[in-house]
């Protein structure tokens, strides 16, 4: 799934937007209703911009609930499940 860069408060972000709020980066995985804090871009996942502002996130993301969980890519603005 191809995501989309938002610039709004996370809270708002549709399934597959990603951005930076705040100094942090945020995402919202592709499938159901996970949001995942990526940090600061350096310290807990190494944020790469890419000159068509999509990014890339390494290491994988991982994000749960107590019920589910989504772990996956997102590499180039391109979403990818595990």
């Amino acid at each position: 799934m191809m995501g989309r860069r938002t610039d709004v408060s996370p809270h708002l972000y549709e399934p597959g937007d990603y951005g930076q709020w705040q100094g942090l980066w945020y995402c919202r995985a592709p499938r159901g209703d996970f949001l995942g804090n990526l940090g600061d871009g350096v310290r807990h996942h190494k944020i790469t911009e890419h000159d068509d502002r999509t990014i890339t996130v390494s290491p994988s993301i991982l994000i749960s609930t107590h019920e589910e969980k989504w772990h996956g890519f997102l590499e180039r603005g391109v979403w990818r499940e595990c």
